[in-house]
């Protein structure tokens, strides 16, 4: 899973002066990053189960994914979907892979917070007014570097996520995967998460920007409460259009780390073009919008938990020297 965007440097908090920013340090900005990260992916981590079971499905048999009764391969209901895993594996089953998460959002939120705040405030982004090319800019760097070191844990993650999945946990999945395929098959999607974080961030600074900007004026008041609403119902705002848009890419970048297992369809390379034609050659072009509910479902409220997250930790560590 991509690390939420950022939000723009003059939507953090309204009375945070530039000299303020500046204080904090690039392990700050780690550190920050990471707490959100983890908050973040551990909150949302059922949503994201349901939606790589609804993206594997018609890639493999019915191990692969909960069964879907009568439906398949349209059985797109989440609520039903849910009541399927529930009754079959219970609670439990919405949490396999969360150890994988924990280990990789940390890191990679780390860097992508980092490195954002680093290449905003080189190019500029940090001086008075809006700079969406800037903020977009910066994000895609961010997202390119962080991608890099959470796609492996994401691999890890997504196969222990599988229903049936043939590995007993983190370490025994990691073993497997460099013994049986090679350490390459970490970095099998890395080329498909990029490109779908590139647009992805685009789109959410983009539309980040738009409804802060209506939500400030139809609501000018300076009170922090009623920052912190305008910034959570703007990143959620982005969070869910970003995530619909680019749910295609995200159904290929799911087949691609989970391919082989469970009798899932196998590639013969990572092209995203290759994939994208071998799966709609076999369940037609619907199948590249599978599991498009959750992730909208996730990507809302998750925005809005990774930013007022990370913006309190900011605060706090702005205590410390």
């Amino acid at each position: 899973m991509p690390p939420s965007p950022a939000p723009a440097p003059d939507s953090t908090s309204a009375h945070e002066a530039p000299e303020d920013r500046l204080r904090l340090g690039f392990w700050k900005f780690m550190a920050a990053g990471s707490v959100a990260g983890m908050v973040e992916h551990m909150a949302m981590f059922p949503v994201d189960t349901l939606k790589t079971r609804m993206q594997m499905l018609g890639a493999a048999p019915s191990t692969a994914a909960s069964p879907p009764p009568r439906r398949h391969p349209n059985y797109n209901n989440v609520g039903r979907f849910l009541a399927s895993i529930m009754r079959s594996e219970g609670a439990s089953g919405l949490y396999r892979g969360i150890a994988a998460m924990g280990l990789g959002a940390g890191p990679a939120h780390a860097v992508y917070f980092s490195v954002y705040e680093v290449c905003k405030e080189y190019l500029g982004g940090n001086r008075p007014g809006h700079h969406p090319l800037v903020h977009a800019a910066s994000g895609i760097v961010a997202t390119t570097a962080s991608d890099a070191v959470l796609t492996p844990m994401d691999v890890v993650k997504q196969r222990l996520q599988l229903r049936e999945s043939p590995y007993c946990g983190v370490r025994d999945c990691v073993a497997r995967i460099c013994r049986e395929e090679g350490c390459r098959a970490f970095y099998a999607s890395y080329r498909t998460t990029v490109v779908m974080n590139a647009p992805f961030t685009a789109v959410h600074f983009s539309t980040y920007e738009a409804v802060k900007k209506v939500l400030s004026e139809v609501s000018p008041g300076s009170a922090d409460e009623g920052q912190l609403l305008v910034h959570l119902t703007a990143g959620g705002a982005a969070g869910a259009l970003a995530g619909a848009l680019t749910t295609p890419l995200d159904v290929v970048k799911t087949r691609l780390q989970c391919q082989g297992v469970c009798g899932a369809d196998k590639f013969s390379s990572s092209s995203i073009m290759m994939a994208l034609k071998q799966i709609v050659a076999k369940e037609g072009p619907h199948a590249l919008l599978q599991g498009l509910k959750p992730r909208v479902l996730f990507h809302a409220p998750a925005a809005a938990i990774c930013w007022s997250t990370y913006e309190a930790m900011k605060s706090f560590l702005q205590r410390f020297p």
